[in-house]
């Protein structure tokens, strides 16, 4: 009997969060796989006795549709197969990570400073000014301030002049969280790659007329986007350097049309552009799953 788990996040609400799992429970199924949907919060793994053990009896892989990164590790740990592996997992979640892991192989991307970490809530930003200074020398108005955690454009900000920005600082000051170039041309306007197994295979564009950030959550508008040689290859090589199984790429717009990337997301919904595209998505993510594990 072929088994899976299909693991989510015990706090999500969302339906594009619920939609994600029951799509692709559908789709194992047809290939034969017997899927079990639980919430992070279920007995996974533990350390006992300097042993890490595992409560996941039965299942050939799992599918991780959280950003908890300690679970996946034990997981991972205990010998159990998962999608995508921990480390992709744990680098996208953090946006700096992102970027740093990405630097310096010849892929495009905003101009990004890391904003210093606080642990005092009462700790004045004036002390940390000469970060502030360094963001308006290299970086400019206006510029984007973003949590290092957080996905469906929460925790993204624009400054357009110091007060906003200090602003910003103060509200996030003991978070951890980074500085970056404003791609003007590219206000309001990304495009979403979804790429499975190193491959691109579909696309969408997002724009918004009132918000500098694109996504559909926030109110932004998509449709399909045919696939273009240097976005294709952008987003096989990202997926490919952070050794993803399946991801989600947003990727900017340069002064020449050019891509320029802006976020990776390990676990991206797919429920909007699979009816914008209409790629059917669970589908392909299930049958690679499914040859990697079950064909020798």
């Amino acid at each position: 009997m072929k088994r899976a788990l299909i693991l989510i996040n015990a706090f999500s609400r969302p339906q594009a969060a619920l939609n994600q799992p029951i799509r692709l429970k559908e789709e194992l199924n047809k290939l034969g796989v017997e899927v079990d949907i639980k919430p992070n919060s279920t007995d996974t793994a533990m350390i006992l006795n300097d042993n890490i053990i595992t409560f996941l009896h039965g299942y050939d892989f799992v599918i991780y549709l959280d950003k908890d990164k300690y679970t996946s590790s034990l997981i991972e740990k205990a010998g159990i197969r998962i999608f995508n592996s921990h480390e992709g997992i744990r680098i996208c979640d953090d946006k700096m990570d992102t970027h740093i892991k990405l630097s310096g192989y010849g892929i495009k991307m905003p101009d990004t400073i890391a904003g210093l970490l606080c642990y005092n809530k009462d700790a004045s930003i004036d002390d940390g000014i000469s970060r502030v200074e360094l963001v308006e020398k290299r970086l400019g108005y206006p510029c984007v301030i973003k949590e290092n955690y957080g996905s469906l454009g929460t925790g993204v900000y624009c400054a357009n002049n110091r007060n906003e920005l200090l602003s910003y600082i103060k509200k996030i000051k003991c978070k951890a969280y980074l500085f970056q170039e404003m791609i003007v041309g590219s206000m309001g306007k990304d495009v979403r790659v979804i790429v499975i197994g190193g491959k691109a295979i579909c696309a969408m564009q997002r724009n918004s007329t009132n918000d500098f950030r694109s996504n559909i959550e926030l109110g932004g508008i998509a449709k399909p986007f045919e696939l273009t040689q240097p976005f294709i290859e952008m987003s096989e090589k990202v997926a490919g350097i952070l050794g993803l199984d399946y991801c989600g790429i947003d990727i900017l717009y340069g002064d020449l049309g050019e891509p320029i990337l802006c976020e990776v997301n390990s676990n991206a919904f797919f429920g909007a552009i699979e009816r914008i595209t209409g790629v059917n998505i669970a589908g392909k993510y299930a049958e690679y799953i499914f040859n990697k594990i079950y064909t020798v």
